[in-house]
């Protein structure tokens, strides 16, 4: 699972913007922007957060650490 903050950091690094987002993952602005709102691993569908982190893999971010082991972001250098 991903977090909250790294949703965030992934969109901040690859310059994404909610709406851009919302359309390669097929999830809504609004669902986006209240996950964004919270902390930690969001109380939503799996498969929400697992579109949401294969899209942003894809434009190019890597997901390193766990929720509750130093949760972050890098480039992986493919992608966008």
């Amino acid at each position: 699972m991903i977090t909250t903050e790294q949703i965030r950091a992934a969109r901040a690094i690859l310059r994404v913007t909610v709406a851009q987002l919302a359309e390669t993952s097929g999830i809504g602005i609004a669902t986006i922007k209240r996950l964004e709102a919270g902390r930690g691993v969001p109380s939503v569908h799996t498969r929400t957060l697992e579109e949401i982190q294969k899209s942003l893999i894809a434009m190019g971010v890597e997901f390193i650490g766990t929720p509750d082991d130093r949760p972050g972001v890098r480039l992986s250098g493919s992608g966008k």
